[in-house]
């Protein structure tokens, strides 16, 4: 599997240097141990509580890019504390990344309370998806009873059935990738102004964006 390390110390005082070179060679010999390769070993000094932090987003586009499959760091405190722990826990979850911690020798265990916060977590995102969906359906439902017609949003049907092309501001999602926000965000950002996308067309277009 491919590895990406992350140390973390709280302030940048010189003394903290030393930490972050144990912790990375602590996590190098335990990459070493599961026949990981590292990709990458990112480092920074900052608050744990803080969630806009450089090496967090870094770290975070390499597993949104399917670039890593694992995460290494000492303890639970290095990826974060308090809400933002939970925060970056519960994105790393959702994106199916193992997490192995020096500490442990191996893959994290988090502590019964984390676990039940993510589960709730986890359920009130599920709830709020849904609810958004029925607001969505609601609404179309509403407008043919007024009138709309849905297939106009259909092009070309006299040559070939098929949707028209989805229309959606690239540029909204440009600024969005540029804040490290993954595909999956920049969809639920885009249906959230109105604009009915999934993730795979935002990715694919972005991509159209990039070529061009």
């Amino acid at each position: 599997m491919r590895a990406i390390i992350y140390c973390r110390v709280s302030t940048d005082k010189k003394t903290q240097e030393t930490s972050l070179h144990r912790q990375r060679e602590e996590l190098l010999k335990l990459a070493g141990d599961y026949d990981l390769t590292v990709v990458d070993c990112i480092e920074e000094q900052a608050s744990g509580y803080e969630i806009n932090r450089e090496g967090i987003f870094h770290m975070l586009d390499y597993f949104s890019d399917k670039q890593a499959d694992c995460l290494l760091i000492q303890d639970e405190t290095r990826l974060g504390r308090g809400n933002t722990k939970i925060a970056l826990f519960h994105q790393l979850q959702k994106l199916k990344v193992r997490i192995y911690s020096g500490l442990y020798a191996g893959e994290l265990e988090l502590s019964e309370a984390d676990s039940m916060v993510l589960q709730i977590v986890g359920i009130v995102e599920e709830y709020q998806r849904q609810i958004h969906n029925a607001k969505i359906k609601r609404g179309m439902k509403k407008a043919v009873e007024n009138g709309f017609d849905p297939t106009r949003n259909l092009s070309n049907r006299h040559k070939a059935p098929g949707k028209e092309r989805k229309s959606f501001p690239i540029e909204e999602v440009v600024r969005l990738r540029q804040h490290h926000m993954t595909f999956q965000e920049i969809a639920n950002t885009l249906n959230g102004m109105g604009h009915a996308v999934s993730k795979a067309t935002v990715h694919r277009r972005y991509q159209e964006y990039l070529e061009t």
